[in-house]
């Protein structure tokens, strides 16, 4: 239709300026293209176009939010689908239309419309100017319909809080407020909330009082770390306990990946199919009895064993697991049985015997790190209690020395498991476990190795008064070989209590817990010190949340296996009581113990009283690279002490980490500052060293040393016979049976040679300690520059290990056994597939 004039009537000329308009807005908008990588689980599908994404910039704010200016959305569509490591990996080509003045993409935000969850890996972008920006996700990205909320991943640029750009303030806080949840209701499967709660959760009042456990944490009486709380429902007989559950939350970031969680089952079924379920008569409840000799115990081992679950007990079996777990056991009985090798120890068959091995093991076995320098003789207890060890006990022993020379020489040493055993004894001894309290003291000889002088066990009067005392001095032959042998076993047992109570999960696994939480929660994923301490992060917490189902609740493998028993962790709270952050660190804890002295010039600032310590020896040149690598991340981004008390994430970090996740210590004088870079540099350093070197050294080698059970028995249920009873007739007609009937049972055996098979595994998809799971972590080339020199100082250190165990002047790096020392050989080659038993490897984290 014409008007008047010959224009076009004014509706349809300004649908064409509007159509001109928008043409011309699009022709001048900018393309942002870029990947999205995805991975899928067996069952799982892959999203497609239920799933958009949108990027924020880093460099413009929008007005009306105060956040950054946002990109259109970009749909997930025809993605291509290749298989890595048996793994799908769906690769979506994606592009983004942006103004011209977007600047730099700092976030990206997922929204997912799927009926499934997906695990995002990673994204990367190219802006206008062609540089790649990546974020390196590694997260499940949960359907909105249960999240009610999208998912936000900030890319590799790391800030510290006043550095943030603008545009991302209100985004970093604002994720970090999401991460600490409002501390209340039951945590679900899809909710990234990181909250403190207390081990309230061990016991089982509705199975009667003998499983009732006390709450660990917020007292007194029970001090200890806190762990992730879950908001699970207390159980009917008491509400302040909570039910335990096999699934039992942890949050999305902490979880196993789903290749990691099957290998995990995998181990554990085969290794329980192995050893523990032909002796499945005692687990339902008709006693399997003892071991009738050695060659029995050494059977355990072959290959031969029946792995068939048939009749009564698969009907046992399938009351007791969840269906699809009884699938598994069902079908892997059915498969080839799997090898499981000797352990170490036991390939010499006599070794676990000899007076070497025994001592050599307290400097470079699984628990290294408790033998300690004797400051007086004889031994005093904490109350005041004279040990009964006596000058004519030892003193011909000395190769010639006093003891008073001896001791000025730093030349006496003791395994101490008195004091904090004393206390307990009358609880642990009743049903059938026989238990004492032991001290242990040796003598360094001039070629550095160790030999023991005297063990003294002890027990707890029954009328209250003075503790009694035995005594027993080494021997090679007759009756008193044979009852020194026993006295040694009694030590191994004190020895494997603390080792797995102790130095294993309390001192490893359940300090680092409040950690990573505070981390969580208070340091944005962006700040610097969250990227250095997320890789030793891994698998923690679901490590841990698994430990508190199966292995230290009651009833648990560790309450059924350890002469401890149903006090088991409540011995642990007992030992945190002297817990302190400031000497987890290995220089510091050497210095403890008198097993150090100060010496600036030597790697972590100590000197060794002897070299041949391979635990110090090891440890020290890793703690010292491992705070060079420290120093130098940290001297990036702070450059005084100033720029450390004016960040206030990490100040808020240290705080709850203090005050919250390590609350009942908050009072305590010896806590870091937390005012210069050196606090900061100390506390990172002993916090990497705890999650990777140290847990390395205590639980890599339980399978070689603990596996086999006369090396380290869990338990005895005999005392040692004293002349002229019944007891000590029945030892002398047969050293030997009477031998086996004081070790454990034959499921509680073969329950404990399962669980540190287990334990004693890396995993097929470990990242080790210098490397991490992407090459694109951080966009910093300085950083990758440090963790390059990490890598290569850990090298040097693998060579001078190597050259050490090769010295045969260092009898402390093998003994009898032949077992070389190489819990702390870092192994940096990271040359595909570790997994298995190697006896070496330094993880990142504590992930298993």
């Amino acid at each position: 239709m014409e008007q008047r004039g010959g224009g076009l009537c004014s509706s349809l000329q300004n649908c064409v300026n509007a159509i001109h308009k928008a043409h011309t807005s699009h022709s001048t908008k900018h393309i942002i293209k870029g990947q999205i990588i995805i991975q899928q689980s067996r069952g799982e599908s892959v999203p497609g176009s239920a799933a958009s994404v949108q990027l924020f910039s880093c460099s413009q704010v929008d007005p009306n939010t105060g956040k950054g200016k946002m990109s259109g959305i970009a749909k997930l569509r025809d993605g291509k689908t290749n298989k890595h490591s048996g793994i799908k990996i769906t690769t979506y080509e994606i592009k983004f239309h942006v103004e011209p003045e977007f600047g730099i993409p700092g976030a990206i935000v997922i929204k997912n419309q799927h009926k499934d969850r997906f695990f995002l890996q990673s994204a990367s972008l190219k802006d206008s100017g062609n540089r790649t920006i990546y974020f390196d996700c590694n997260s499940w990205v949960y359907p909105t319909h249960k999240t009610k909320t999208e998912r936000l991943f900030f890319s590799n640029t790391s800030y510290l809080p006043n550095q943030t750009p603008k545009a991302l303030v209100e985004l970093r806080k604002e994720e970090l407020t999401s991460l600490r949840g409002d501390g209340t209701g039951e945590r679900k499967e899809w909710e990234r909330i990181y909250d403190y709660d207390y081990y309230n959760d061990l016991g089982n009042p509705n199975k009667g009082s003998q499983h009732m456990r006390p709450i660990l944490g917020g007292s007194k009486t029970y001090p200890y770390p806190r762990r992730c709380r879950t908001g699970r429902p207390g159980r009917n007989q008491d509400n302040q306990t909570e039910t335990i559950k096999l699934d039992m939350y942890v949050p999305p970031d902490e979880r196993l990946s789903p290749k990691k969680l099957s290998e995990f089952i995998s181990n554990s079924i085969q290794a329980a199919l192995h050893f523990v379920l032909p002796e499945a008569k005692s687990l339902f409840g008709k006693d399997s009895g003892n071991f009738e000799s050695f060659d029995e115990i050494r059977d355990l081992f072959t290959s031969s064993r029946n792995q068939v679950v048939e009749g009564w007990v698969a009907e046992k079996l399938k009351r007791m697991v969840a269906p699809d777990l009884f699938k598994k056991i069902t079908q892997a009985s059915k498969e080839k049985p799997t090898e499981f090798p000797l352990p170490r120890i036991a390939e010499n068959e006599l070794a676990w015997k000899d007076d070497e091995e025994f001592v050599q093991q307290m400097l470079a076995g699984i628990n290294p790190a408790v033998i300690q320098s004797l400051e007086t003789f004889p031994p005093k207890s904490k109350n005041g209690v004279w040990s009964t060890i006596k000058q004519s006990h030892i003193e011909h022993n000395l190769d010639g020395l006093t003891i008073e020379e001896a001791m000025n020489q730093w030349r006496i040493f003791i395994l101490d498991h008195h004091d904090y055993l004393m206390p307990f004894l009358n609880r642990m001894n009743t049903k059938g476990v026989c238990a004492y309290a032991s001290r242990t003291l040796l003598f360094l000889r001039n070629d550095k190795t160790l030999k023991p002088l005297a063990i003294e066990l002890s027990l707890p009067s029954s009328s209250g008064g003075e503790e009694i005392h035995r005594v027993f001095l080494p021997s090679m032959q007759g009756t008193e070989a044979a009852l020194w042998q026993f006295a040694k076993s009694h030590v191994a047992v004190n020895d494997s209590c603390h080792h797995q109570l102790i130095s294993h999960w309390l001192k490893t696994h359940a300090v680092a817990e409040p950690f990573i939480i505070a981390t969580r929660r208070q340091l944005s994923a962006m700040h610097p010190i969250h990227r250095l301490l997320d890789p030793h992060f891994k698998d923690t917490m679901h490590m841990n949340a698994l430990a508190r189902s199966v292995l230290i609740n009651s009833g648990g493998i560790l309450e059924k296996t350890l002469a401890t028993g149903e006090i088991s962790m409540e011995l642990s709270s007992a030992l945190y009581k002297d817990w302190r952050f400031d000497e987890q660190g290995l220089p510091a804890d050497l210095l403890k113990r008198d097993m150090a002295v100060p010496n600036p010039d030597r790697p972590g600032g100590v000197w060794l009283l002897f070299e041949d310590y391979p635990y110090g020896a090891d440890g020290l040149e890793i703690w010292a690279a491992i705070k060079t690598c420290v120093t130098n991340f940290c001297s990036l981004f702070y450059t005084n002490d100033e720029s450390v008390r004016s960040d206030d994430e990490i100040q808020a970090w240290w705080w709850e980490i203090r005050n919250v996740g390590h609350g009942d210590k908050c009072n305590e004088t010896w806590w870091y500052s937390m005012t210069t870079l050196t606090d900061l540099i100390e506390a990172l350093t002993t916090l990497i060293w705890t999650s990777s070197a140290l847990h390395a050294a205590v639980n890599f080698g339980q399978y070689g040393y603990a596996g086999y059970p006369l090396n380290r028995p869990t338990v005895c249920r005999k005392f040692i016979p004293e002349e002229g009873t019944q007891e000590f007739a029945e030892f002398l007609r047969d050293p030997d049976k009477y031998y086996l009937q004081m070790l454990p049972e034959r499921f509680e055996m073969t329950l404990s040679v399962a669980l540190v098979k287990v334990l004693s595994q890396h995993t097929s998809d470990e990242v080790y300690l210098g490397h991490r799971s992407s090459v694109v972590w951080s966009d910093n080339e300085q950083i990758h520059q440090i963790l390059k020199q990490f890598r290569e100082n850990l090298l040097q250190i693998e060579k001078r290990i190597s050259e050490r165990n090769k010295n045969p002047q260092l009898k402390n790096r093998w003994g009898p056994a032949k077992i070389t020392y190489k819990l702390l050989y870092p192994d940096t080659s990271n040359d595909g597939f570790k997994g298995g038993i190697t006896g070496k490897g330094i993880p990142n984290s504590i992930s298993i």
